[in-house]
């Protein structure tokens, strides 16, 4: 059977696999739409497999990298209860502080691509906190449908100040200079906006097709922002007319891309709606606009 590609897939079957994964669509429903694209030899399983992420081929920076020194560390959650884990990365031989960024995961917990994404930044010259915010109900749980439903179990604004909690960690770390941005995707990327809203000491937010913040509270912005998003995510972009406005009207500092033919998640290398040129310009971006602004 010929092997598929993004453009064997018409992208009505990604929008279906994006309301599927934002809780829009029930497992059941989401399976007897997807059907109807299971035509000209192409099986159910076949095309659900093709959509499904596929961690063990795509890792970037393995976790036993002897470039870097990762560890798992924990601090309390300040509303969820119990302990937060998180994946501490850092540049293994460096002999000054440096910069740290959080790095926030999607809708489902810490999978490999975020825990991977934070070893990436630790590559590039940062010390990088990767939170689970499932630490609470037990951690991500091994495969992104159950870390969806167990991610639904939790109040989005008590994550947030987990995530809010996982800086301050950051910022007071022996080997962190103090200087402290946020990069976030889906999920992460609301958080970050939060972040920048929430968070006066923040130096950079880097949301990646995420919500937009309430309106209101773009005044409280002090953090420099760099916003990813795809053409085609028209959920996530039917926010961002109004949102560039309130920005403008505020003064904020901000750049934003919207990268052409790209869908929701184009950064996550381990499914098909990947856009490698796009994600590599971005995350070169985002490294760009890291070092300007953290120093």
């Amino acid at each position: 059977m010929k092997k598929l590609s993004r453009k064997d897939i018409k992208q009505e079957v990604f929008d279906l696999y994006d309301a599927y994964a934002h809780n829009k669509l029930e497992r059941r429903e989401f399976m007897e739409k997807l059907s109807a694209y299971a035509v000209g030899g192409l099986s159910l399983s076949a095309l659900t497999s093709f959509l499904m992420p596929n961690y063990a081929d795509n890792i970037q920076v393995p976790l036993q990298d002897e470039s870097l020194n990762t560890e798992t560390i924990s601090y309390s959650s300040p509303k969820g209860g119990g302990e937060i884990k998180a994946q501490l990365s850092r540049p293994a031989d460096t002999k000054v502080k440096l910069p740290g960024i959080v790095v926030v995961h999607e809708n489902r917990g810490l999978n490999p691509y975020i825990a991977d994404v934070g070893r990436r930044a630790a590559k590039a010259g940062f010390v990088s906190i990767a939170p689970d915010a499932l630490s609470p109900l037990g951690g991500y749980p091994g495969n992104d449908d159950e870390g969806r439903e167990m991610q639904r179990k939790r109040d989005r604004n008590e994550m947030l100040e987990d995530f809010i909690a996982a800086f301050e960690y950051l910022k007071n770390h022996e080997e962190c200079s103090g200087s402290v941005g946020v990069v976030g995707f889906c999920f992460g990327g609301w958080i970050s906006n939060m972040m920048a809203v929430k968070v006066p000491a923040l130096k950079a937010a880097v949301p990646f097709y995420g919500s937009q913040p309430p309106l209101e509270m773009v005044d409280q912005i002090k953090a420099p922002l760099l916003l990813h998003y795809g053409e085609l995510d028209q959920r996530v972009n039917a926010g961002w007319p109004d949102y560039e406005k309130a920005l403008k009207e505020n003064n904020k500092e901000y750049m934003a891309y919207i990268y052409p033919d790209a869908n929701h998640g184009f950064h996550n290398d381990t499914t098909p709606r990947y856009d490698e040129a796009a994600a590599k310009l971005a995350w070169e971006r985002t490294i760009s606009f890291f070092k300007e602004n953290l120093g």
